[in-house]
């Protein structure tokens, strides 16, 4: 695997020939994303989620309109952490989202990494134990690529779609 910066991430997975991007998610909380939780926490007075939501669909439906559809699964522990509460209260219709509770997902092998994938590439996103991106992974092995992809294809059958999702 070979370690690649921020900017290599965002050209390897949207740039060269349009295809599916697909992401996998698997924590239940993200330090990242601290000033999003503490503005929903306030219940966004200034519209900094309302602002972080348009343009997140707007990326894509940007994204998808060159021919890179964006379809993303979350793997949650219930009852939900407040960041996933956070997470489907705000989360966007225009997104191809399912949610996947991690007892059903006990069958599964997954990544103990979040990671997007492509047809010919995996990304993986390397936390360090306060959630900030530690590094970021790169490999086109054919092998570990078309099991990522098994992951991600049966995690997503087991997945309820965004919209439908109850949580428990």
């Amino acid at each position: 695997m070979d370690l690649i910066s921020p900017q290599q991430r965002e050209e390897v997975l949207w740039e060269g020939e349009p295809q599916e991007v697909r992401k996998l998610e698997l924590r239940d909380g993200y330090g990242m994303d601290s000033e999003l939780l503490d503005a929903w926490r306030a219940g966004d007075p200034d519209g900094f989620v309302e602002r972080a939501i348009a343009d997140h669909t707007e990326h894509l439906r940007q994204k998808a309109a060159e021919g890179r559809p964006y379809r993303r699964v979350r793997v949650v522990s219930e009852p939900l952490s407040e960041y996933q509460r956070m997470a489907v209260n705000i989360a966007s219709s225009y997104e191809q989202l399912r949610w996947l509770p991690r007892r059903l997902a006990s069958s599964l092998l997954l990544p103990v990494n979040d990671c997007l994938v492509l047809d010919s590439l995996v990304v993986f996103n390397v936390l360090d134990g306060s959630d900030n991106r530690a590094e970021i992974l790169l490999s086109r092995d054919p092998d570990l690529v078309a099991a990522v992809n098994t992951a991600f294809e049966e995690a997503w059958a087991l997945a309820i779609p965004n919209g439908e999702y109850k949580p428990a």
